[in-house]
């Protein structure tokens, strides 16, 4: 997708949320293939910003699943940006882990099918992605509401 005017700021970089829905979209479309129903984005973990993406710059996301539970899929999310205008070539410009929830009609968690590996690479992303949901299970989950701010 190439990035417009209204996507930016005055200086011509890319708003950071345009390109965080764009990599939203891309982990839905992967989570949503694998459990064949509705998925909801659950959690968005180690969101880094590598690189700046400006107006005219062609941005391609790629997304593939690392991690799936019983109801949640970790997705990861690589966007990589190409200048059209330079001989140049892509650069890794985001990278984020997606954690997806599958729903059932009623809007409840939903079993989702195993993940199949078919490489060692992909065996280790796995582990490395249970790592991450055992950590994140573990954490309380609680809404961060700062001193200052007043309900």
């Amino acid at each position: 997708m190439v990035m417009l005017p209204h996507q930016a700021n005055v200086a011509g970089n890319v708003h950071g949320g345009e390109i965080m829905k764009l990599m939203d979209n891309a982990a839905y479309v992967v989570a949503h293939r694998h459990a064949r129903a509705n998925v909801v984005t659950a959690r968005v973990d180690e969101l880094t910003f590598h690189h700046p993406i400006m107006v005219g710059n062609l941005v391609i996301c790629h997304a593939y699943l690392t991690f799936v539970g019983n109801s949640s899929m970790e997705v990861a999310v690589v966007v990589e940006v190409e200048d059209l205008y330079k001989e140049s070539s892509r650069i890794c410009a985001l990278t984020a882990y997606f954690t997806m929830v599958a729903l059932n009609a009623g809007g409840h968690p939903m079993r989702v099918p195993p993940l199949h590996l078919d490489n060692e690479e992909e065996h280790i992303e796995f582990e490395e992605g249970q790592k991450r949901y055992e950590a994140n299970k573990n954490r309380e989950k609680k809404c961060f509401v700062p001193r200052y701010y007043r309900i």
